[in-house]
């Protein structure tokens, strides 16, 4: 009985942190340079799962085709993009989303579907002002 009291104090701040880090925030790797100089390769990056308003700008991470992916937020629903020589408006409840580092990133330019859905995002990075 007493090893169970000397437990629960560290099993339930386990299990907090166990729901914070699945349900409020997120802690990521990036492997690559498609988002540098604002993430060097190899950085582990924060965000917070749910954002109140994503503007363009903002760095997110998302599904893509089984993969986790950053990038940055380069159209919102509404706007008018240029992409491949042509231009496309980005459909409601989806985002056109570029790297930073146009040479080394694999992004909404290059796929056959350019638009992320909304329920593809996973959560907004936090970043350095």
């Amino acid at each position: 009985m007493k090893w169970i009291k000397n437990m629960a104090v560290p099993i339930g701040c386990g299990l907090v942190l166990l729901f914070l880090l699945k349900a409020v925030f997120f802690v990521g790797y990036v492997p690559t340079a498609s988002m540098e100089p604002a993430i060097r390769a190899g950085s582990f990056i924060f965000g917070a799962r749910f954002a109140e308003k994503l503007e363009r700008g903002d760095v997110i991470v998302f599904k893509h085709e089984g993969l986790l992916l950053v990038k940055r937020i380069a159209g919102r629903p509404g706007d008018v993009v240029y992409s491949d020589g042509e231009l496309l408006t980005v459909p409601a409840g989806c985002y056109y989303v570029l790297g930073d580092n146009a040479d080394d990133s694999i992004d909404s330019r290059y796929w056959d579907d350019p638009f992320v859905p909304v329920s593809d995002l996973i959560a907004r990075i936090c970043l350095p002002r």
